[in-house]
Order: structure tokens, then C-alpha cells, then sequence
């Protein structure tokens, strides 16, 4: 098996691992219905469709 010749410091080895900790920004899709930029997969906060049908009344007011 293949051994390293030389010892990784901490700093080289804590930066390895800190390039997995990097949050993404969540991902949106725009509703068919009205438009609106949401989550995918869930229903649409403005007007409560969800795969061609109502599936949340939400009150206008």
C-alpha cells in the first residue's frame, strides 16, 4: 500500500477538510401557475399550487 513520505501539517490537513464544510445557496425553481420563485418540490407560497393542483388555500387578503 502507499505510505506518504511526508507528515501533513494540521493547517493542510484542516483546510482539506474545510472545503466540504462550504454551504450552497438552496436551489429555486419558478412556479408554472403564477411565476413566483420557490423551493422545488414544495408548494407555492403564493398560491398554494402544488403539481397542477390546489393543494393550500391561501387568502388574498
Amino acid at each position: 500500500m502507499a505510505v506518504p513520505k511526508k507528515k501533513k501539517s494540521k493547517s493542510k490537513g484542516r483546510m482539506r477538510q474545510a472545503a466540504n464544510w462550504k454551504l450552497k445557496a438552496p436551489t429555486s425553481s419558478s412556479c408554472p401557475r403564477c411565476g413566483t420563485a420557490k423551493r422545488p418540490h414544495t408548494v407555492c407560497g403564493s398560491c398554494g399550487w402544488y403539481k397542477g393542483r390546489v393543494a393550500v388555500n391561501v387568502d388574498a387578503s
